[in-house]
């Protein structure tokens, strides 16, 4: 395997094992701890792989080429002796000479296909290695473009002046402005082929799509870290990758971008395309009616979107250094970076955009025989649980309801039937949910006060029968909302006649829709006085809550099959405050068509186990035949000295250590545990981290610390930091605590560094590095399992129980228990060794971990190097000793 430095034996086996599943087409789960080169195993593995596979099929193609160019200098008429005879008979009752016929023409359509794409292949290599080689075409590219500009910005100006005086009548304006907003009309139920925007000549957009491996993982800045890993790898210069991102990552137009909710960026972006599409016929119009001139994008043109798709292609591009050149060529990456995709080798995305199939085919993603890996892979199953669940809130429902009747009040006369009719069913909808939650949609949802509150569970079934709304095919009205855009129609009108500052009320017609403005105006004040989390008090953020988007999301999610999802009704204090949400109970339902299109699916990350969950609620689930199914996991780089687990059963004065829900409380327990952190604080150099299960028990345990004078103690070896709650503010601490070490590590004197107070699941236990000084050592305080009297996690258990088989008589819900609890300590404790000369120590403080079941569930790096202590003086010998070796080699 090519490789940009001598590759670790753990790094060659891990390639090895990855082309070999890649080649059988497997689908692989793959562990590679965190420092051992993981990205750039996947990189220089799979890349092989696609090299090798390319050759392969070029040289069968070559063959078959040669094969077919023989043949016909050879071509002779059939004699009665061959297969050609009319007389003769094939197998399935046909004549042979029929037979031999269809197979001959199959043989020369095949022929014929492979020529074209050869061509094609040719075409786009020659047009590309043109732009490698002839740097003088990106300039007189640039040049053609400023010329445009000039003239395009003189036509304006001179529009300007012509219009000047002219005195068109504004209210007559905004009259045909509103045509936009009115439906066009719905003619049928069935799919309707969708006519590209694009006019321009379309071949570009029909190129077959070359074998590719799409790469996915968790969020934008690990994207870039692997984009960066493969610039640096053999790689890096002959590859065609693409990264793919939101508008709201890749938007140029200032203007949109400055809209910063993702959802009115999609809105506005889309705007701006019909506007363009529009703009011909309004040409043509303009002679019979003058129209409001509308803001088409300067940047959706075709032929700069066409040049920065070639520009993509010839150099490795991470997102950031996409959006430079999208600027500097005036063209749109975000449509650039898609018509990329056919020609590209790597796709680079975030795996939401791979998981839901609506966006993955908005995208233009196509899965047939391709390749797809996914890093960060740890919460996958979460993840897509997550991407297909939906929930509403009362205020959300009774503003979409009410914005709803507005736009029909007004534009019924322009409305055809079937548009008033779905209309009407959808208001139907919005009246049922609202009074499944114990309201009424003609009232403010701030002011109901709800009677029965709590959370209940239904049966997607039972939710439509109890809420009246089982004659109601939920697939066409979401194939509705769907093809007729109903719902930015809708946000259009709310944006006109919604807002406080509206301007133009004078006509009879507007001041109608002073009711939806105040309505609108008494959900702010309500949700100022109630603390309405979904109804923020600036009005732009108003706006912005899209009601009738996420209520679509919810109708969607509500064509699930009944067995794998659940409705939970959560009724709280008032209607405004109460929600609907949809729980998806299998993912596995959702992931299936990616792994029967896809030719091998990679499932990868740094710490994976347990992995029984991705076998039986994804894989199996799924239909993936166990035989398809291939496991991987290599140790660490690290000496094994370099680490030290232990496993500790009791603290300083012999308490054992067992942090349940009924004993953790106890200040004998927080007493034990400020102990142990008070001696570990004495012994280890720079930082320690410290986990606790949650925010709130470290609080607690921070509170007693205080009154008992403890935290003083530990003040004098460490400065004391505290994980924030707010994600702005994470940074800040993460600087302060780095300086902290530093500082302490130079100066020397009594102080010997920071101790950091995390919590699992926060936001330092995942994505966060603390090598070297910044994490000496990692304490686990407890083993932090879920709160299983969530509605939530009660009915997955219960389903889970019905759906799945017991593994040695072991309940599966159980198990999920157990697997939620251990993944969460795994991506906790593998913060602190972050490359090949690190070293640390990991203090697992409960004895429950020496059960096997559990034990069994750390990762093998560091489970076969764990030393279990029942008492705590040989657990704190084991440290000094380490801190000895360290005082040595320094």
């Amino acid at each position: 395997f090519p490789f940009p430095y001598t590759p670790y034996l753990i790094q060659e086996r891990f390639m090895a094992a990855l082309y070999s599943a890649l080649e059988a087409g497997r689908v692989g789960i793959f562990e590679s701890p965190t420092g051992t080169g993981k990205s750039l195993s996947l990189i220089c593995g799979a890349l092989s792989w696609l090299r090798d596979f390319e050759e392969k099929r070029q040289r069968e193609e070559a063959q078959l080429l040669a094969l077919e160019d023989r043949g016909q200098e050879g071509k002779k008429e059939p004699t009665s002796d061959e297969p050609g005879r009319p007389d003769s008979e094939g197998g399935a009752g046909e004549p042979d000479w029929v037979t031999a016929f269809v197979q001959k023409k199959e043989e020369r359509d095949m022929v014929e296909r492979l020529k074209e794409e050869q061509m094609r292949r040719k075409k786009r290599d020659d047009r590309l290695e043109k732009i490698r080689q002839n740097v003088q075409l990106k300039y007189a590219a640039k040049r053609k473009r400023s010329e445009e500009e000039e003239t395009k910005r003189l036509l304006q100006l001179s529009k300007e002046v012509l219009s000047e005086g002219i005195g068109v009548d504004v209210l007559e304006q905004l009259d045909h402005s509103e045509e936009e907003l009115i439906l066009a009309e719905y003619e049928s139920d069935e799919e309707k082929k969708v006519v590209s925007g694009l006019e321009e000549d379309g071949d570009d957009l029909e190129e077959e799509h070359v074998t590719k491996i799409y790469y996915c993982s968790r969020t934008h800045s690990q994207l870039s870290q692997f984009v960066h890993e493969v610039q640096k790898s053999p790689f890096g210069k002959d590859t065609r990758l693409v990264s793919l991102g939101s508008r709201q990552n890749l938007c140029v137009n200032e203007e949109v971008r400055r809209l910063g909710a993702l959802q009115l960026i999609n809105d506005r972006c889309m705007e701006m395309q019909k506007n363009k599409h529009e703009k011909k016929s309004d040409e043509e119009m303009e002679g019979k009616k003058r129209r409001v001139s509308r803001t088409v994008c300067p940047f959706y043109s075709y032929e700069q979107m066409q040049f920065l798709r070639d520009e993509v292609l010839v150099e490795v591009k991470d997102i950031e250094q996409l959006v430079a050149l999208g600027r500097e060529t005036k063209a749109c990456p975000y449509y650039g970076s898609r018509y990329a995709i056919p020609a590209a080798q790597l796709v680079v995305l975030p795996y939401q955009m791979l998981l839901h199939e609506p966006t993955r085919r908005a995208a233009g993603i196509k899965l047939k025989d391709q390749i797809v890996i996914i890093d960060e892979a740890h919460n996958l199953i979460d993840t897509i649980a997550c991407i297909h669940s939906a929930e509403v809130s009362g205020s959300q429902l009774c503003c979409a309801h009410s914005q709803l009747l507005q736009y029909m009040e007004r534009y019924r006369k322009r409305l055809k039937a079937k548009n008033l009719m779905y209309i009407k069913q959808i208001l139907y909808l919005l009246e049922r949910f609202v009074a499944m939650l114990g309201g009424n949609v003609n009232q403010n949802p701030s002011c109901q006060a709800v009677s029965q509150t709590g959370t209940v569970l239904k049966s997607i079934n039972d939710f439509l029968f109890q809420s009246q709304i089982d004659n109601i095919n939920l697939f066409k009205v979401q194939r509705y909302c769907e093809k007729s855009l109903i719902s930015r129609k809708l946000f259009g009108f709310v944006e006109r006649y919604g807002g406080p500052a509206t301007a133009v009320k004078t006509n009879k017609e507007n001041q109608k829709l002073a009711g939806l403005q105040n309505f609108l105006l008494t959900l702010q004040q309500g949700s100022d006085k109630e603390g309405d989390p979904p109804m923020e008090a600036d009005n732009d953020q108003l706006r912005t809550a899209s009601p009738l988007m996420q209520i679509e999301g919810f109708l969607s999610a509500l064509t699930n099959a009944n067995q794998d999802g659940r409705v939970i009704l959560n009724r709280q204090g008032t209607v405004g405050q109460s929600s609907l949400k949809f729980l998806l109970l299998n993912p596995a339902v959702h992931f299936a068509k990616v792994v029967e299109e896809c030719r091998a699916v990679i499932i990868a990350g740094g710490t994976m186990q347990p992995v029984a969950d991705f076998r039986e609620q994804l894989l199996s689930c799924a239909g993936v035949d166990p035989e398809r199914v291939v496991e991987f996991s290599c140790g660490h780089v690290i000496p094994p000295e370099n680490i030290l687990p232990i496993i500790l059963c009791s603290g300083p004065s012999n308490q054992q250590l067992e942090f349940t829900y009924q004993t953790r409380d106890l200040p004998q327990m927080m007493d034990e545990t400020g102990r142990i952190l008070c001696n570990l604080c004495n012994v280890v150099p720079g930082g320690v981290v410290c986990f606790f299960p949650s925010y709130e028990y470290e609080k607690q345990v921070y509170a007693h610390w205080e009154k008992t004078g403890l935290l003083t103690r530990l003040a004098t070896k460490k400065k004391v930091f505290q994980e924030p709650k707010k994600a702005n503010q994470v940074e800040q601490v993460l600087v302060e605590y780095a300086k902290c070490i530093k500082r302490c590590s130079q100066a020397g004197g009594q102080m010997t560094g920071a101790l950091l107070l995390s919590v699992v699941g926060g936001k330092m236990s995942e994505g966060i590095n603390f090598s070297d000084d910044l994490g000496r050592c990692v304490i686990m305080v407890g083993m932090p399992y879920p709160n299983i009297k969530s509605p939530e996690l009660q009915e997955k258990m219960t389903w889970l129980d019905k759906t799945m088989p017991r593994p040695a008589g072991q309940a599966p819900s159980r198990v999920l228990i157990e697997n939620l609890c251990m993944k969460a300590v795994n991506q906790s404790i593998g913060r602190a060794i972050r490359h090949q000369k690190d070293f640390a120590s990991i203090l697992l403080l409960d004895h429950r971990y020496a059960r096997p079941a559990i034990f069994n569930k750390l990762p093998q790096w560091i489970r076969e190097r764990t030393q279990v202590k029942p008492a705590f003086g040989a657990a704190f010998a084991e440290l000094r000793k380490v801190r000895t070796c360290i005082l040595c080699t320094a």
